[in-house]
């Protein structure tokens, strides 16, 4: 069962379109995050998903190899729409799932757990998320592990966009100061300019005073 795309999702998207992080490269901290959460979960599948609008793509990921999958048939889809944890124990035996083909084939999933990464202003992106290939439970304590790791991602990604921002402002300061540099290099020839042209004019004003 497709999940139903959020009250907000045209905000949604606008907000995640803003940390430019959707197909960019792997990196080191959101990795060690993602393998983080499959150690403290006991789990051998663990993401960094983003939803996109017809998609959710992996900004880092554990024990598959695949970057993206479908948004219709993804489970992050529905982790989304939540405030909290989305925990499915057997997704054979869960209506929406049962029939998907990340049940039913490769990776053949059975219990999914989904940590919501909300940003500040209140929209999920997507999700930190723990895969197993049997139906299972999370202890309270590895529920509590996921919310945590959840934030931390969450703060990364804020991180990095400061850090573009910043990048991109550096670099208009330094495009500006060049075009400023340019104009007073413009000045200075033009100044030079009228300096020769009122020297070369002094010696007719005076040949004509005589």
């Amino acid at each position: 069962m497709t999940a139903q795309t959020t009250t907000n999702e045209v905000r949604r998207l606008k907000v995640l379109w803003q940390y430019d992080v959707l197909d960019s490269v792997p990196e080191e901290l959101f990795d060690d995050l993602t393998e983080l959460a499959a150690g403290i979960c006991g789990a051998p599948i663990a993401l960094i998903s983003l939803v996109d609008e017809d998609r959710q793509w992996f900004k880092s990921k554990v024990g598959v190899t695949i970057s993206e999958t479908s948004r219709d048939i993804s489970f992050c889809a529905h982790a989304i729409k939540q405030q909290d944890l989305f925990i499915i124990p057997d997704a054979t035996k869960d209506l929406r799932f049962a029939n998907n083909p990340l049940v039913t084939s490769d990776p053949k999933i059975r219990f999914y757990a989904g940590a919501p990464l909300i940003a500040p202003d209140g929209e999920a992106l997507g999700t930190l998320c723990v895969i197993d290939k049997v139906p299972r439970e999370l202890s309270p304590e590895q529920q509590q592990a996921l919310r945590v790791l959840a934030r931390h991602v969450m703060t990364q990604l804020e991180l990095r966009r400061h850090a573009k921002d910043l990048a991109e402002a550096h670099k208009a300061r330094e495009a500006t100061k060049d075009e400023l540099d340019k104009v007073q290099s413009e000045n200075a020839k033009l100044k030079k300019e009228l300096e020769k042209f009122k020297k070369a004019r002094a010696p007719r004003k005076l040949a004509k005073k005589r």
